[in-house]
This record gives C-alpha cells, sequence and structure tokens, in this order.
C-alpha cells in the first residue's frame, strides 16, 4: 500500500479509514455542557417554528430545568425578539456568552452579535452554516439540561449542517392545517431519516381561533388533516396551537416567558 496522503478524494486504496463513517460532529467548547438538544424544523417558513421553540423552552424554565436556546434560524431570527433580548452578547477569549432572559434561559442568536439587529444578514450558504457551527463550539453553554434550536425553514445547507455539526436527540415538526401540510411533513419527514434523527412528533400550529365570547372553536383552514398525516408516517400530534391575539400580543413585547398554556404538554411529555 502506499504511503497515506490523507486525502481520500485522491486515493484508490480501500483502507479502514474510508470504509469507517465518518463523523462531522463538532466539539463543544470546553467550558460547556448541553444533556440533551432538541430540534424544531418545518418543511416550510411561517408556521410558527420559533413560537413552538419559545414557548417549549419556557416550559421547561418553568420546571426548574437548565435550558438554552440556539437560534439556528439565521436570516429571519425571531427568537431575542420574543425574549425581549437586545443589545450584544459578550464575548471572552474563553468563548461567548449567550444571553439570559427574565426567566433564565440562554440565548444565542445571530441578531445579538450585530451591531444593528435590523441589517439584514445577506450571506452565502456556506458562510450562514458556519455561525452556526459556531454557535455551537464557541458559546459557552453552562450546565444545560435542555437546548432547543430554532432550525431554518426546508431542507438546505442549515438544516443539514446542523444535523450534520451537533447531536440532535430528536426533533419536533411543526406544521399548519393548510392543504400543504402533507407536503411539509413528508419533506421534514425524509429529511430526518435519513440523517438518522429520531422525530418525536408533530405540533399544529394556527388550528384554530376561539371566539371570546362564546368560547368555540373555528377552524379557520377548515378541518385539519393533521392526525391522518402523522399516523401515516407513523408519528403522533403533540400538540394544536390556537390563533391567539393575546400571545401575538406577548411575543411582540417581548414577554413570551409570562404565557401560561397546557397545548404543548404531550410534546414536553415526549422530550423529558
Amino acid at each position: 500500500m502506499a504511503e497515506c496522503s490523507h486525502n481520500c478524494s485522491s486515493c484508490g486504496e480501500s483502507c479502514s479509514e474510508r470504509q469507517s463513517p465518518q463523523s462531522f460532529l463538532e466539539k463543544l467548547n470546553e467550558k460547556s455542557s448541553v444533556k440533551k438538544v432538541i430540534g424544531i424544523v418545518s418543511g416550510k417558513g411561517g408556521v410558527g417554528k420559533s413560537l413552538v421553540t419559545a414557548l417549549l423552552a419556557s416550559d421547561f424554565a418553568k420546571k426548574g430545568y437548565r435550558t438554552a436556546v440556539l437560534d439556528a434560524d439565521i436570516t429571519g431570527p425571531s427568537i431575542p425578539k420574543m425574549f425581549g433580548l437586545s443589545g450584544t452578547a459578550f464575548a471572552t477569549e474563553e468563548g461567548i456568552i449567550p444571553r439570559e432572559t427574565v426567566s433564565g434561559i440562554n440565548v444565542i442568536s445571530i441578531n445579538l452579535l450585530l451591531e444593528n439587529p435590523s441589517d439584514p444578514v445577506i450571506w452565502r450558504g456556506p458562510v450562514i452554516s458556519g455561525v452556526v457551527k459556531q454557535f455551537w463550539t464557541d458559546v459557552i453553554w453552562d450546565d444545560i439540561d435542555y437546548m432547543f434550536i430554532d432550525m431554518p425553514p426546508g431542507t438546505g445547507d442549515v438544516p443539514l449542517t446542523v444535523f450534520q455539526s451537533i447531536p440532535v436527540d430528536g426533533i419536533i415538526i411543526v406544521t399548519s392545517p393548510q392543504d400543504l401540510v402533507s407536503m411539509i411533513v413528508r419533506k421534514a419527514v425524509g429529511m430526518a431519516s435519513m440523517m438518522e434523527i429520531p422525530i418525536l412528533g408533530v405540533v399544529e400550529n394556527m388550528s384554530y381561533i376561539e371566539c371570546p365570547d362564546c368560547g368555540k372553536q373555528i377552524k379557520l383552514y377548515g378541518e385539519s388533516h393533521v392526525e391522518e398525516i402523522a399516523s401515516a408516517s407513523g408519528l403522533k400530534v403533540l400538540g394544536r396551537l390556537p390563533v391567539s391575539p393575546q400571545v401575538a400580543e406577548k411575543c411582540d413585547m417581548g414577554e413570551i416567558e409570562d404565557v401560561e398554556q397546557s397545548w404543548l404538554d404531550d410534546a414536553v411529555k415526549a422530550i423529558i
């Protein structure tokens, strides 16, 4: 056998290194500790991934767990706004210090690193993917029990980077009641299956609106088919969130942690 050049692309030998599956997992900062990582995903944008991420993180913080949110939606970050965070994160020689919310949730987002949070992030895929890796490797995550990753929509570079670089323990798929829900779920299920990431279940957002006078549930998008679609993929429905003006107001005011809800109780149980 010729001397190894460590460049498999130009080598014809079938050595053990080539035959063994290569791990792309990135190492945490040496001062970090993260016990469990949950990705919140969707096959398309605008279905409420950030809302579900923020509500779940708040639920776990209220239960006394050390909780964190890694905002991987680099071009559309909304997590800091929901938690009322502004300004920039502090960095030391040892790493980046995440911002902390009122209830103690550790948060990192591109908006906490930009001088002007309203500036658009006009970066190519590899640069965005590199930033997401740095959120895992360069941030000091201090003794975190549960980390929630707010994923970007779709199945492109960044979701792939997260699944390959971060040891995700499971994902929750967020969807909505519209007709294209089946396509959304299939895309997310397909990618998770290919990456061998466990799927904990499905959460449907915008399921209904509740009449403030009589309490009747009004289905804005018609009857939901999420139950049968989830069942077809062997998944459970872990929650249905209404369209709520009160929750929307709390998000706008940066007070998402004040929301008291039971819509995601089954999702919490599935994660724990």
